[in-house]
Order: C-alpha cells, then sequence, then structure tokens
C-alpha cells in the first residue's frame, strides 16, 4: 500500500481541489463584471464533497457547474455582485489554507514515522 494513497489523503487532496476550482470560478466571475450578460456561476462545494465521500471513484470528476440564480440583475444582463465574489473568494482562501495545514501535518507525521522507524 502506499502510504500517500489512504482515503484521507485522497479526500484531502479533492478538498484541495474543489477549492481551487471554486478560486477559478470566483475569477472568473469577478474578471466579467463588466461583461454585458454574463450570468454568475459556482458549485455547490458541500454537495461536492459528499460526492467525493460517496463516489470515490469519480471524485475525481469535474465538479458540477451552475448559475446563480437569485442575484440582482443590471440592465445589461450581467449579475456578478462584488460583494458576494470577494466574499467567496475570502471564504475559499481560508479553506485552502486550512486544508494545506493539514496536509502539512500529514506529510509530517508520515515522515516522523519513516524517520522514527528506520532507527530502529
Amino acid at each position: 500500500m502506499n502510504l500517500m494513497d489512504t482515503p484521507e489523503m485522497q479526500l484531502l487532496q479533492r478538498y484541495l481541489d474543489l477549492t481551487a476550482f471554486r478560486e477559478q470560478l470566483v475569477a472568473s466571475n469577478l474578471a466579467n463584471i463588466d461583461t454585458p450578460g454574463y450570468r454568475t456561476v459556482d458549485i455547490n462545494f458541500r454537495a461536492e464533497m459528499e460526492r467525493a465521500m460517496t463516489e470515490p471513484t469519480t471524485a475525481s470528476m469535474e465538479p458540477r457547474v451552475f448559475e446563480v440564480s437569485g442575484l440582482v440583475q443590471r440592465p445589461d444582463g450581467n449579475n456578478v455582485s462584488v460583494d458576494r465574489e470577494t466574499m467567496l473568494l475570502g471564504q475559499t482562501q481560508l479553506q485552502f489554507q486550512a486544508a494545506v495545514q493539514l496536509w502539512r501535518s500529514e506529510m509530517s507525521a508520515l515522515i516522523t514515522a519513516v524517520s522514527e522507524g528506520s532507527q530502529s
């Protein structure tokens, strides 16, 4: 068994992938704030994580992107909200940083286990 290929590490990798993907969507939404007719898109982060836990074989598939409904539309048809997108960007960056810290912790524990195992 590959020590890096545990279910926990796979789930953490999926979490990192989803946060990076969502950050790209948010950046794209912000980049299109002045594009007439542009519609805000997002993913359901919780649903995608649940899908990763229940369907591990399909977890590497692209997340399901949807058009966000209920946002105020400007006369040009664009519905990007700077407030919503900047809040999501901050939230997503915090999620990513937390996941990276978990990853580092797992790697540190693995390195400790290997180095202590080689000393005995």
